[in-house]
């Protein structure tokens, strides 16, 4: 089977300068949703791109062919982009770039009604409260399949209705590829329908799922909020029955992309965002965002922001942290308030606990970093890296101006200002000799009188 993702549209009703299919739900563009459950049916998956084509070409994964539907002028416009994709010999699933929800047991159901009826064409199809916008499935007298007749071409006794059509349909690719020259444009819309290529089909069965969610197409950014809160639920859930503690559910957001060990705790106000693995028994939030990271056993994350760094086990950070992209802590790690740490690796049981910023640099175990601490990493052209080697301590208020070395075992003294490398076991000061003048303050204000 070959499947044919539909991605072609403006997406007029959701008001953006970006494609509809790439703004993202749960953290993932809508069109790879349906790439991802896609490729689990099927090794030869295509989709069709129209409006601004090369912005959807970027965020789609490299395996998938690429069809352009130079106007869009319908659904069956769009799949005659894609004849040369069709094999009269194999079936074609049809699926929808902004129906991401469509899941991967609900498609092999109906892939198995269509083999079991020798079916020329499947339709997907539910039953909804409100099918206002969507295509109407007739029957007959009996309750055979009759016809789709869109919502813009129904009249009064069709629109009452509440049985829709998904859109989404398998077909023989020989009969497929016999019908659509024959489709018309002749309707309310002046499209070229996919549901006149079903009409013309000898055999036409129907699979219902009783999940309608599935179904749901994003068309108006309300259609994608409205998804977004199933989605987060549904993640909540899953991570409650995994053994993960979610203090409050209402108040913590978790893409469908994470995951996370048993007996960790999630606190109130936490978003968990991207392809994040966080271990078992640690502990994250309140106030916390952590994107595309990953956090090992053991460790502890409050009131901080993390982005695509790595976190060891039993490593604590924040409150008031921000670890960039590139950093690296090491097991044992304690990074504290206000502290920024930039593409940098901390090795095992490093410590920087206060108001410090650490860029560029890479630190070795067991060195403790004082308060008011900065790589001074950029010269206004470029920047170099801070080297520092194990056991180092590093006194409260000091400037490493890069590229410097601190070898092993060194102390550097309070205040410094340290512009060249620091050997092994060695006292680096860098500040200026403290002058004491005594009664120049009463002298001062003696002549100011």
């Amino acid at each position: 089977m070959k499947v044919l993702i539909l991605a072609a549209g403006l997406g007029k009703r959701m008001r953006s300068k970006y494609p509809k299919v790439i703004h993202k739900l749960s953290g993932k563009e809508l069109v790879n949703w349906v790439v991802d459950t896609a490729g689990k049916l099927s090794n030869d998956v295509a989709v069709v791109l129209g409006h601004k084509a090369d912005l959807v070409r970027k965020v789609i994964p490299s395996w998938v062919k690429v069809f352009i539907q130079k106007e869009q002028l319908g659904t069956a416009h769009a799949v005659m982009s894609a004849r040369d994709f069709i094999d009269p010999n194999e079936d074609l699933l049809v699926l929808y770039g902004d129906v991401p929800l469509i899941s991967e047991k609900t498609l092999k159901e109906m892939i198995k009604i269509h083999n079991g009826n020798g079916a020329d064409s499947t339709v997907l199809t539910a039953f909804v409260d409100d099918p206002s916008g969507y295509g109407r499935i007739i029957r007959d007298s009996s309750g055979d399949f009759l016809k789709i007749v869109e919502d813009k071409d129904l009249d009064d006794d069709q629109r009452a209705i509440n049985e829709i059509n998904s859109g989404i349909y398998v077909f023989k690719g020989g009969k497929l590829l016999e019908v659509l020259p024959k489709i018309k444009n002749d309707n309310a819309q002046g499209e070229y329908y996919l549901t006149d290529a079903v009409s013309m089909m000898d055999i036409v069965s129907t699979y219902t799922t009783a999940d309608s969610i599935e179904i749901m197409g994003v068309n108006t950014r309300k259609h994608l909020a409205m998804l977004e809160g199933y989605v987060r639920k549904r993640v909540i859930d899953k991570l409650l029955d995994s053994g993960v503690t979610i203090v409050d559910p209402d108040t913590t957001y978790i893409h469908s992309t994470v995951e996370i060990g048993r007996d960790t705790i999630i606190h109130p106000m936490t978003f968990i965002e991207g392809y994040t693995v966080i271990g078992e028994d640690c502990e994250i939030g309140p106030m916390t965002r952590i994107v595309d990271s990953e956090v090992e056993n053991n460790s502890r994350v409050v009131r901080s922001e993390v982005y695509m760094a790595f976190i060891g086990e039993g490593v604590s950070v924040g409150p008031y942290s921000r670890l960039r992209e590139g950093s690296v802590l090491k097991k044992g790690v304690r990074v504290g308030n206000f502290v920024e740490v930039k593409k940098s690796t901390l090795e095992e049981n490093v410590a920087a606990q206060h108001l410090t910023y650490i860029g560029d640099a890479h630190v070795e175990e067991s060195t403790n970093i004082g308060a008011g601490t900065i790589t001074c990493n950029y010269d206004g052209f470029k920047k170099s890296p801070t080297f520092i080697g194990k056991n180092v301590f590093i006194g409260s208020d000091t400037e490493l101006v890069a590229p410097v070395r601190v070898e092993d075992d060194a102390l550097i003294g309070a205040g410094s200002v340290i512009t060249r490398d620091v050997p092994k076991g060695s006292l680096a000061l860098g500040r200026a000799k403290q002058v004491i003048k005594e009664g120049w303050v009463y002298e001062k204000r003696r002549k100011k009188k």
